[in-house]
């Protein structure tokens, strides 16, 4: 775990949790896309960094969840180096109460102020295309975060961040958290597009080929949809649809579990709702979801 692999003459990616993309921008100055997820993770980077004699000159951020931003507030204290984020992915992660606030949907709990979900901060600037060295192109990403971005080298090494799951993360966990299913699913038609020697994603092996990978996450969407439509056959809140969803996909409750899926099923709600495929209304003082009978999708 956290082992330097050299891809090219150019690009590297540091093999942990949550792939970390490295770039040589010189002989000895280094870029980074993303962090890790804490203080421990800055800290076994910034050994690499050290016994190569390499500079580090920037952290690009490719979006503000707390595993891909942990180690920057390390990284920049031990070296003064840049951070770049994207839009609201600046602002997040300039501001990282904001992402346990966002998942609950109100203050949250300390459960849910933990390092997982709340990295420490850092001072992050917004990331244009002009923030790039030369060769490194950015492009965006969203869908299971607000302006996720990857980013493309000279070297034809395609960093893709969160935007496609692994097989073994697919079959066993069955929904994973998006911001948007519907601009995911966009993200994923234009991904098969993308052309580049390689693809480093962060969460699955690095791979030449990734249609495979991308057709299993497109049906993987697909199929929660599916599920979603089935248990809405008749009225449902939403705790008993999260409860449903849980045990659907053989998932154990926590507090962050909880945060995570519900904040996920509540976009996919919001989603098929304006597709016209789900409708709601209150009852008893409920909020109640329904497959809508009239819609004409399946």
């Amino acid at each position: 775990m956290y082992e330097l692999i050299q891809l090219t003459e150019h690009d590297y990616y540091i093999d942990c949790p949550a792939k970390i993309g490295l770039i040589r921008v010189s002989d000895d100055e280094v870029v980074l896309i993303d962090s890790g997820s804490d203080k421990d993770a800055g800290k076994k980077v910034y050994r690499i960094l050290d016994s190569n004699k390499w500079k580090l000159r920037a952290i690009f951020n490719t979006h503000s969840h707390a595993d891909h931003i942990g180690g920057n507030h390390f990284l920049q204290e031990k070296t003064g180096c840049n951070i770049y984020a994207k839009g609201m992915e600046c602002a997040y992660a300039n501001t990282p109460l904001l992402e346990p606030i966002g998942l609950y949907g109100g203050l949250p709990f300390k459960e849910l102020k933990h390092k997982f979900l709340m990295a420490q901060e850092s001072q992050v600037l917004p990331l244009t295309s002009e923030s790039l060295p030369a060769g490194i192109n950015m492009f965006d990403l969203p869908g299971h975060c607000f302006e996720m971005v990857g980013f493309k080298t000279s070297d034809g090494t395609a960093y893709i961040a969160d935007s496609v799951s692994s097989a073994e993360t697919l079959e066993k966990y069955g929904i994973g958290y998006l911001w948007n299913p519907d601009v995911a699913l966009k993200t994923l038609s234009s991904l098969q597009a993308l052309r580049a020697e390689r693809f480093v994603p962060s969460h699955a092996p690095v791979m030449e080929n990734i249609q495979g990978i991308i057709e299993l996450n497109i049906k993987a969407i697909s199929e929660v949809k599916r599920k979603i439509l089935e248990i809405c056959s008749a009225p449902i809140t939403f705790e008993m649809l999260l409860k449903q969803i849980f045990e659907v996909y053989h998932l154990q409750m926590t507090a962050q579990q909880y945060a995570l899926i519900g904040s996920t099923l509540r976009s996919y709600l919001s989603s098929m709702y304006e597709e016209k495929s789900l409708v709601f209304c209150f009852d008893d003082n409920q909020m109640l979801w329904q497959a809508n009978s009239h819609s004409s999708k399946d």
